[in-house]
């Protein structure tokens, strides 16, 4: 049975979607079968581990996934133990279709039942086939973040070290706090991940230290600083890239601490 982890916070460039690419990555790469889901309708997850525009995918990602409830008919193979369940700007319109029961393509799929747990449902359909399912999501507290939330064990939050990511911890930790209890998962956040910090700047790391204070048992060790091959991840891909070395090498502590922190649990 897959254990599911969500990425989140809801306010953008804090590395949501590089994050959950580089860790879909290294688990892969260590022989576990990994799952990718992207829920953020910009496609970002998507374009980083197909290698392809996001638009490819129309017609094709987690939308109609969800939609018609069936996964395995729109999961994507990207690596010899990784798949990704792709999506596209289309995703937005996922609200739309489950009160309304229109699609973006003006066709009538009728939803019934519970809106914040059909991608849940719809997982159950592969638990089975992966040791993990990672999901990314948008910078917003919406039905899909939502969603990923009630279809995840556990919650790795993203902080970038600024004021209105530090405004913005609360509400999403109260987001996790209400998938835990109108879930069926037992929701919960395994850790604060310190991302995009710049070492030349006082206010990084007094924001740092501020996390750290209101949050000691959830922030990881491992502070990820702004790094040049890291950024040009989503230019060069995992494939073929002279510097994925050195873009994966800071994140190895944070997945080394998050495999213990899971096998704990």
């Amino acid at each position: 049975m897959a254990i599911t982890i969500t990425l989140g916070i809801q306010k953008g460039g804090c590395g949501k979607s590089t994050t959950t690419g580089i860790l879909s990555y290294l688990l892969s790469r260590d022989g576990y079968r990994v799952l990718a889901i992207d829920m953020d309708s910009q496609g970002n997850l998507t374009e980083l581990l197909s290698e392809q525009p996001s638009n490819e995918f129309v017609g094709k990602s987690v939308l109609e996934a969800m939609q018609h409830g069936n996964i395995n008919d729109y999961i994507v193979p990207i690596g010899e133990n990784l798949d990704l369940l792709p999506a596209n700007n289309f995703l937005a319109t996922f609200p739309r279709w489950i009160y309304t029961g229109i699609t973006y393509t003006g066709d009538s799929i009728p939803f019934s039942g519970i809106p914040s747990l059909i991608l849940d449902h719809c997982l159950d359909e592969v638990r089975d086939e992966y040791d993990f399912i990672v999901i990314d999501t948008p910078p917003s507290l919406s039905e899909q973040t939502t969603n990923a939330l009630c279809a995840s064990e556990y919650v790795v939050v993203l902080f970038e070290c600024s004021n209105w990511c530090y405004s913005a911890i609360p509400n999403f930790m109260d987001s996790v706090i209400g998938a835990n209890q109108h879930g069926n998962r037992d929701t919960k956040v395994i850790g604060i991940l310190r991302t995009m910090n710049d070492v030349r700047r006082n206010d990084a790391k007094a924001f740092n230290e501020m996390i750290e204070e209101d949050y000691p048992d959830e922030v990881f060790k491992k502070i990820i600083t702004r790094k040049a091959p890291v950024g040009r991840l989503a230019l060069y891909g995992f494939s073929d890239n002279s510097e994925l070395k050195q873009a994966l090498e800071q994140y190895e502590g944070f997945y080394k601490e998050l495999i213990n922190r899971v096998e704990r649990k």
